[in-house]
């Protein structure tokens, strides 16, 4: 399934990852792509919040992957930056691959760079636009309808509008 959205600030888009935060579980992956300061970050900010996270956010643009297990009994958030990596083969090569397995949510940027390794079951957002405005594009598998309906909901409330199905 695809959803477009239209994100006015930074603030709304922190605010659509938290809302995500709420309802992802371990296990979940969810993949950011954009062109650079497009706010993929600025979404995993508000995912951490979202999962009941109080670690400040940074891009692990030189780490590949920061982990975040601030407190007990709140899964544990899995961060990466596959920018520098030039394919999936270092991906594999690095065994960040076993982080899929791991007791937690893994939200990586520039996915595209490791595509064929990424699972087929993940949340996926493309983040497009300038200044202020961005345009984000949602696909999600069938089995994340009811966690994606109660972040639509909740959103709308904020003042997001939702066009379906993107084609």
């Amino acid at each position: 399934m695809n959803w477009k959205t239209i994100s006015t600030s930074v603030e709304m888009t922190e605010k659509l990852g938290e809302t995500l935060g709420e309802g992802v579980a371990p296990g979940d992956v969810i993949t950011l792509d954009g062109d650079l300061g497009a706010g993929k970050t600025a979404f995993t900010r508000g995912l951490a919040r979202g999962m009941g996270l109080r670690s400040r956010v940074t891009s692990p643009t030189f780490t590949i992957v920061n982990e975040y297990n601030d407190r007990d009994g709140v899964p544990r958030l899995f961060h990466f930056d596959t920018y520098r990596l030039s394919s999936s083969d270092d991906f594999y090569d690095a065994g960040l691959d076993e982080y899929f397995g791991r007791d937690g949510v893994c939200a990586i940027e520039w996915s595209t760079v490791i595509e064929d390794a990424l699972p087929e079951e993940r949340i996926a957002l493309q983040i497009s636009g300038n200044g202020d405005e961005r345009t984000i594009t949602i696909t999600f598998p069938d089995r994340y309808i009811p966690v994606m309906q109660a972040v639509r909901e909740k959103m709308e409330k904020e003042g997001m509008r939702f066009e379906d199905p993107c084609l």
